[in-house]
């Protein structure tokens, strides 16, 4: 076994037993690389990548490859979810070179960690003749390489990096619908979603897409983002079976996924379809909702109550495996009901998918429609899909599953818990409360010490348990937003002061003061060839965005000019970008929205203040933040609270007259 033996993350313990001589990121293998001045060769995954098991299995299994990496190359394997750090570096050098990016990542690097060559996957006997090429290269112009070096290495600290605006300008109205031109282009108007194959969801555009729609009044925009929202909820990324949804589908019409399951990406579109429910209650919604948390609970969930990371695309050494079925073997298993099943989720005897005879079940009719196609009654069509799903079900449990990433990343845990928390706002259902109750208590005794989180916990029966020792802004900020999200449907001030206590170590340590931006990484970590900053949201909001809508609402929880000065020094630093390229910054998008039409601070206090809170979260309103309860010392709920309960509707510094009913405070919102 090489280097990576003793690793506690289960994609380097992939890797160890290859023939590469693979370190681990650390100061061991940096080291010999300067030693024996050889090029550090940089290769970054994750457990869930399926090319990255394919390179795996063609180059990194292969002795003879295996040779020529070790005879020129210090050998590092990286998982980019335990050291996104690292990630991030070698992704800007490698979108600086070729324009794309990609996992698996491979990059090869002077002996002082500095890039010179670089790409994604490449096949056996390519990966070894740029291996040959490179090697002589640096051997025979090594004032070549270092040019090329330093000049990939002067773009790597400017990529991704804004100006510092020192002007606070007007927002309105007008700068909305400018960007808002720029989106449009990208829209699917046919399958939802944004341009064709592959087809990812990226929750966060469609959160922003609907919060615009609403309070800018745009029906068209409205009618997008529900057929977005129907699209993916029927088609073959969302698991019809066992629920959760696949990181993306590799067409257009959301038909065949890459089969991974994320936990980063479930969290987030359980908080997209929850707060869709409250703004168009649609059931498919709240079913599409419920069955992600049964998902969760059931396969990503630890015994700790922390969520583990993924679910592999792979099983038995073939992608998809777990999932699909050919028409024969749903027969088998419902026997007479297979027909009604067959027709739902469009099983076919030659199959839809790429492998002989094998599907993907997907959903393209209504109930209701289907239902008179079948001359049955709704709910009798409803209760044979589920009955026959639950078998179906029982009956793929029996085959191998797919491997398990049981990495439990203070990030990710973040974006569910602040699933869980949107769940229960909309639906109310005490188990959901239950359960995000748990993680956060698991995320407070398991990745928190003091005022500074650990990014990865992990525990086994080998290992006993143990703290990742990095820590990253993304970790912060979510694990806020989550805490924030968490106090709004408690109305409990310990997860708001918990919150605040986070904020303050990362302006401690993380934030920029001269640059007005937040590193990714602490001013007390690991140096490495650039100090980056993480600004354009994608899949996963980026940090700095996430910090400044956190720093928005704690500074008006809080009344903190200090918080909210940050956080509009952020977003004057990044509006001047959002009309070029908006889609790459929907979440700074959501933060101009509420500084357009304002936030509106909701303090309900007395003794029926939770259900007056549940009542109130009934209606839509997405630019508001809501606190009170029985008691509490945050500034807004001084001198507000009495036997009787009360509604009191704030904005700018400036209450209105107490309401004493929903429907009155309302009207103070919709005036």
């Amino acid at each position: 076994m090489n280097k990576l033996a003793n690793s506690t993350s289960p994609y380097l313990l992939q890797h160890a037993n290859n023939p590469v001589n693979w370190y681990p990121w650390g100061a061991e293998a940096l080291q010999k690389a300067k030693d024996e001045n050889k090029l550090i060769l940089v290769s970054i995954g994750y457990s869930a990548c399926h090319w990255c098991h394919v390179m795996e299995h063609e180059s990194f299994e292969d002795e003879a490859v295996a040779g020529v990496m070790n005879e020129y190359f210090v050998c590092i394997k990286v998982d980019r979810e335990e050291r996104p750090d690292v990630d991030q570096i070698y992704m800007s050098a490698i979108q600086l070179m070729s324009g794309r990016g990609g996992w698996p990542l491979n990059c090869i690097c002077l002996p002082d960690q500095r890039p010179i060559y670089g790409g994604t996957y490449f096949r056996k006997n390519d990966w070894t003749s740029l291996l040959f090429n490179l090697a002589d290269f640096y051997k025979t112009k090594p004032e070549e390489a270092e040019d090329y070096a330093v000049r990939l290495t002067d773009g790597i600290k400017q990529y991704e990096s804004v100006a510092f605006v020192t002007e606070q300008p007007q927002y309105s109205k007008a700068d909305l619908e400018t960007i808002l031109a720029t989106w449009r282009r990208y829209i699917d108007p046919v399958e939802g979603g944004f341009g064709g194959a592959p087809k990812f969801p990226m929750p966060n555009n469609s959160l922003f897409l609907m919060r615009y729609a609403h309070l800018m009044k745009d029906n068209e925009l409205a009618e997008n983002v529900k057929l977005t929202l129907k699209k993916m909820a029927f088609g073959g990324i969302y698991d019809h079976i066992g629920g959760g949804f696949a990181r993306y589908a590799v067409d257009g019409v959301w038909h065949v996924p890459h089969f991974e399951k994320m936990l980063y990406d479930n969290g987030q579109l359980l908080s997209l379809y929850a707060e869709a429910y409250i703004w168009q209650p649609d059931p498919l919604y709240k079913t599409i909702a419920d069955e992600i948390i049964t998902f969760i609970s059931r396969e990503l969930t630890s015994p700790q109550n922390g969520f583990y990371s993924a679910l592999d695309a792979d099983s038995e050494g073939k992608e998809g495996k777990f999932y699909i079925f050919t028409k024969t073997e749903i027969e088998e298993i419902l026997g007479n009901d297979a027909d009604v099943f067959n027709i739902y989720y469009h099983v076919t005897e030659d199959g839809n998918w790429e492998e002989e005879r094998s599907n993907v079940f997907y959903r393209r009719e209504e109930d209701a429609e289907l239902a008179k196609l079948l001359g049955l009654k709704v709910d009798d069509l409803v209760s044979r899909i589920t009955a026959s799903r639950q078998k179906v079900l029982d009956a793929r449990g029996k085959r191998i599953r797919p491997g398990l990433d049981n990495k439990i990343l203070a990030s990710w845990n973040g974006l569910m818990l602040k699933g869980l928390c949107e769940a229960y706002r909309a639906f109310h259902k005490p188990e959901y409360l239950e359960l995000a109750l748990k993680n956060a208590d698991f995320i407070t005794e398991n990745l928190i010490s003091g005022a500074k989180v650990r990014r990865v916990y992990k525990s086994s029966l080998s290992e006993g348990e143990g703290w990742g020792e990095a820590s990253f802004l993304d970790d912060y900020a979510n694990v806020i937003d989550a805490f924030i999200a968490l106090y709004e449907v408690t109305f409990d001030e310990t997860w708001l002061i918990r919150a605040q206590k986070l904020a303050d170590y990362t302006l401690a340590h993380y934030y920029n003061p001269e640059g007005g931006i937040f590193f990714y990484t602490a001013d007390n970590d690991e140096v490495l060839i650039a100090r980056k900053s993480e600004i354009m949201d994608g899949v996963i909001p980026a940090s700095n965005s996430v910090m400044a809508r956190n720093l928005k609402k704690l500074g008006l929880f809080f009344d903190n000019e200090g918080y909210l000065e940050v956080s509009a020094q952020l977003l004057r630093n990044i509006v001047p970008h959002l009309a070029k390229y908006g889609t790459a910054y929907s979440n700074w998008q959501v933060l101009l929205l509420d500084e357009v039409f304002g936030t509106y601070e909701v303090a309900i206090t007395g003794n029926d203040a939770e259900a007056k809170r549940v009542e109130m979260e009934q209606n839509y309103i997405p630019n508001k933040i809501i606190l009170g309860g029985k008691d509490g010392s945050l500034p807004l709920l001084a001198e507000k609270f009495n036997s009787q309960t009360r509604i009191f509707v704030c904005r700018d510094k400036t209450c209105g007259l107490p309401a004493y009913n929903i429907s009155d405070a309302l009207k103070q919102i919709n005036n």
